[in-house]
């Protein structure tokens, strides 16, 4: 990876006309911007559907697109969608937050019309979309379709017959939902086009994306209902241990995620064919993958199901180097990051170094007393990723506002921070200047926005993942700024 950088942005935060970010121009005109700024890179959250809490990390499916990501123009350009039937739609009362309530409401009415008008003359690569995809995208649509018939209900609370996936009940339920099954996979090939042309677009740009790989599933996922095997549970299906954080010093209780634990020796008797899919996937539609919570390959933190709180759990060994070896040994060589913060012991440290991945590098996490990880600028390898913050970190301004004033005051010592100049972009400068190969931040701090902007606040619900830039916030006087100043510490890779 040579000296760059990029900027950290999901595509729910475009500003985009119709209540959400999607693949269409709002999606090329940050493209767009990115080039003139000397970018390389756009780092984005996990493009997987979201459930309840409306959170990237917690997916009905671990390869299915995001139905809201899709761009309605182009709908109305491929003939599929009239713009009588979604222009003039309330979508929220603010463009600067998404209403993910009003998206689950009014999107699948306008996106069961332009399906329906997919089905009645498909594609000449349609029939060419569902068979490539065939190893996830029929038990997708049937789970989809089967939840709509249940209102919603987790896959936990249907009947026996189809918790257990009794063959001849799932092959009533493929013929008594069909039609819902077939909308369900129309909604995929018509995600996936468009996010093969948005990826083409940056590309040809000169810009890579940066996918993000949750290391978890949700429970109630496609995931864990079509592989139980693959997942401890016990023989009713339940987890018997769910995933989280231990106690640290930004939460008395730890974290309680909730997501089921991997059957790792079960894992490993098939040679991770499951991981093996999963990361073959996620490399076809990136060109680079993060990989969430790295650290619980090595060891990983188990909670007894039902815990009001994460303070009961225990470490656990992961499945080590064993499980990249075998997927570099089926896949070949990946362009991979290791999201390798938290709790850090010297298994994890043993881990990264043997896999080769670069890990990452929080500015943020420097100066905060609550974390004792060594952030300091000056103290970053060569090979990593540095970063102001994550998305579940304030924005610079946010963090100002929120941190403790020692904390504040040795960061401003440290980077000769000053008000004029503003301490967002000083931040910015302090790992822009850093040896780090790579360099990504968040657009809320090239913006200038702090805590109102915060995308997510970890162990809280509500209110989180909906911040959106408002339209024409990415200005081409920013794109000017951006670039002179990555272009004075080296990290702009284009010619004038």
């Amino acid at each position: 990876m040579n000296r760059s950088s990029g900027i950290l942005l999901h595509l729910s935060s475009l500003p985009s006309p119709h209540g959400i970010g999607t693949m269409g121009q709002a999606a090329r005109d940050f493209v767009d911007f990115l080039a003139r700024a000397g970018q390389k890179y756009w780092q984005i959250l996990p493009i997987c559907p979201t459930s309840y809490g409306d959170s990237p990390y917690q997916s009905f499916s671990t390869f299915a697109g995001n139905p809201y990501f899709i761009d309605l123009d182009l709908l109305a350009a491929d003939g599929l969608l009239l713009p009588a039937e979604y222009e003039g739609i309330d979508w929220g009362g603010s463009p600067e937050c998404v209403d993910f309530g009003r998206m689950y409401e009014l999107r699948y009415p306008i996106l069961h019309k332009a399906c329906q008008r997919l089905l009645d003359a498909p594609p000449a690569d349609y029939a060419d979309f569902c068979r490539e995809n065939a190893f996830w995208l029929p038990d997708y649509a049937l789970f989809m379709a089967l939840k709509d018939a249940h209102q919603g209900a987790a896959w936990s609370e249907w009947e026996p017959e189809l918790i257990h996936r009794d063959p001849e009940a799932l092959a009533q339920a493929r013929l008594l939902h069909a039609r819902e099954i077939d909308f369900w996979q129309a909604v995929q090939y018509l995600f996936f086009r468009q996010w093969k042309e948005l990826k083409a677009y940056a590309n040809r740009s000169g810009i890579e994306i940066i996918g993000d790989l949750p290391i978890y599933v949700a429970a109630d996922s496609v995931d864990v209902w079509g592989c139980p095997e693959e997942f401890q549970l016990d023989e009713n299906l339940v987890p018997t241990e769910v995933a989280g954080c231990p106690p640290d010093g930004f939460s008395a209780t730890g974290q309680l995620w909730g997501n089921p634990l991997y059957n790792w020796e079960e894992m490993k008797k098939n040679g991770y064919a499951w991981w093996i899919r999963r990361i073959r996937h996620m490399c076809s539609i990136y060109d680079v993958v993060r990989i969430d919570h790295f650290r619980g390959f090595a060891g990983y933190y188990a909670i007894p199901f039902g815990s009001a709180d994460a303070c009961g759990g225990r470490w656990r060994t992961g499945p080590g180097i064993d499980l990249f070896r075998t997927i570099e040994k089926e896949l070949g060589r990946q362009n991979i990051i290791a999201e390798d913060l938290g709790f850090l012991t010297q298994d994890v440290y043993d881990l990264l170094a043997a896999t080769g991945y670069p890990g990452m590098k929080v500015m943020e996490f420097a100066f905060d007393s609550r974390d004792g990880g060594n952030y300091l600028p000056h103290d970053y390898p060569r090979s990593c990723i540095a970063y102001t913050g994550t998305h579940d970190n304030e924005p610079v301004n946010g963090w100002f506002e929120t941190a403790n004033p020692e904390d504040a005051a040795r960061a401003v010592d440290y980077l000769k921070l000053t008000r004029r100049e503003g301490y967002n972009w000083g931040m910015l400068r302090g790992i822009w200047s850093s040896v780090a190969d790579l360099a990504i931040v968040q657009a809320q701090d090239i913006l200038g926005l702090g805590h109102e902007a915060r995308m997510n606040t970890p162990s809280t619900l509500g209110g989180n993942w909906c911040w959106r830039a408002k339209p024409g916030a990415f200005s081409p006087q920013l794109a000017k700024k951006l670039r002179h100043v990555t272009e004075i510490y080296g990290r702009t890779p284009f010619e004038d």
